[in-house]
C-alpha cells in the first residue's frame, strides 16, 4: 500500500499528514478551519484517499500559513507515498459540476512543479474562509508533490459551489492518475523512463 506520514514543525504552524493512496476516502481532520475541513473531505472522499490532517497554526493573526503548510505537508506526504510511480496512469482529469458551477481540473504527476489556477470566485469569502487561500494550498501543494497541475473554474455564481467542486475534480483527477495501469508491465510512464 502506497502510505505516507509527515510531521512539518515551524515557528507557526504544526502540521500532520497521514494519506494513504490506496485507500477507501477514509478520513479525519482537526485544522481549526471548517471549510478547509470541508474541501479536504472532498478530496479523501472522491479520490479514494485515506486522509488525516491534524494542524496547529496561527490562527489568531490569519489562515494563511495554516493553510500553506498543509498543502505543502500533503505534497510531501503524496511524493513519498507515490514511490517511482512504475506501473501508474500518471495523468489524471476530471469534470466536476454542483448545480450551476463547473470545474475542469487536470493533473500530470511529472516531477515538475507547475499550478495554472484559473479561478474568479463570485466573492472572496465562504463564511469566514478567505478563498485566496485555495490557491496558496494549491501552491503549496504543487511545490512538494512535483505535479504539473492545471484548475479551471468554468463558471458559478456561488463561491462555495465553485471552490467545492475545484476540490472534487482534484480529487477524482488524482484517483485516475495514481491508478495503476495493468496494461503498462509496471513501465514508469515516460520515455525518459524517470519521473
Amino acid at each position: 500500500m502506497r502510505k505516507a506520514e509527515i510531521a512539518r514543525n515551524t515557528a507557526e504552524t504544526q502540521i500532520i499528514v497521514a494519506l494513504n493512496l490506496d485507500g477507501r476516502g477514509e478520513h479525519a481532520f482537526e485544522t481549526g478551519l471548517p471549510f478547509l475541513d470541508h474541501m479536504l473531505d472532498q478530496i479523501a472522499r472522491h479520490g479514494l484517499i485515506d486522509l488525516m490532517v491534524q494542524a496547529k497554526g496561527d490562527l489568531h493573526i490569519d489562515a494563511h500559513h495554516t493553510v500553506e503548510d498543509i498543502g505543502i505537508t500533503m505534497g510531501q506526504a503524496f511524493a513519498r507515498a507515490i514511490g517511482d510511480k512504475a506501473g501508474i496512469w500518471r495523468y489524471g482529469h476530471a469534470y466536476v459540476p454542483l448545480d450551476e458551477a463547473l470545474s475542469r481540473v487536470v493533473v500530470d504527476l511529472s516531477g515538475r512543479p507547475g499550478l495554472e489556477f484559473h479561478c474568479k470566485f463570485v466573492r472572496g469569502m465562504v463564511g469566514s474562509f478567505d478563498l485566496d487561500l485555495v490557491h496558496e494550498f494549491f501552491q503549496g501543494f504543487v511545490n512538494h508533490a512535483l505535479v504539473t497541475l492545471h484548475i479551471d473554474n468554468l463558471r458559478g455564481e456561488n463561491a462555495h459551489h465553485q471552490c467545492e467542486t475545484i476540490f472534487k475534480a482534484f480529487g477524482r483527477a488524482l484517483r485516475m492518475a495514481v491508478s495503476h495501469d495493468d496494461r503498462s508491465l509496471g513501465r514508469i510512464p515516460s520515455t525518459k523512463e524517470v519521473l
